[in-house]
């Protein structure tokens, strides 16, 4: 009995798909002429910040025009293992925006407690994904499903994650992604 659970966890790890989760590193912003702090004491916690993101009802997305003018409107959406999940319809101002320029800003609704992720986006198509996050989805919004016969549903992957608390300003904090350096 023990060797078949193993053997079926083995086979189960195999195949479902990495998770994509632990804490980015954390850092200070480049914020001259705002008086912050030096070095790393007082940074916020990274899991401040996926609380936020995981619990905040309404988004705004922030995406740039062809003609490079900014686009904003709120979404709903979902955070599951350090990645942004959302839908819109096809032929929206959005989804021709990230076709174009998949770089996007995603900001959370409580702007006092602000959570702001830049990063890129993309048509998911991977179908046991998004069966992976559909029930995160649908407890969040009940009668609501990700559906991409409705339009498609995209993933957001972070550059960088800003946290803003109106409290405690001076300890505002940058959790970097990947190599790449933004202020």
């Amino acid at each position: 009995m023990k060797k078949k659970k193993k053997k079926e966890r083995k086979t189960k790890e195999k195949t479902e798909a990495p998770a994509r989760t632990g804490a980015p590193n954390a850092s200070r912003p480049r914020m001259p002429g705002y008086g912050m702090a030096v070095g790393t004491k007082g940074l916020l916690a990274w899991a401040w910040a996926e609380e936020r993101l995981r619990t905040s009802h309404n988004y705004y997305l922030m995406t740039v025009r062809p003609d490079a003018t900014a686009h904003a409107m709120p979404v709903w959406g979902v955070w599951v293992d350090n990645r942004f999940y959302f839908s819109t319809g096809a032929t929206s101002v959005k989804a021709r925006n990230l076709a174009a320029n998949p770089s996007c800003v995603i900001c959370t609704e409580d702007a006092a407690e602000a959570v702001v992720v830049e990063g890129t986006a993309a048509p998911m198509q991977d179908a046991a994904r998004l069966t992976a996050i559909a029930p995160h989805y649908a407890r969040k919004y009940r009668s609501f499903t990700l559906d991409p016969k409705m339009g498609p549903i995209f993933e957001v992957v972070p550059t960088v994650v800003f946290g803003l608390r109106e409290k405690t300003f001076k300890n505002t904090t940058r959790w970097i992604f990947d190599a790449g350096r933004r202020s």
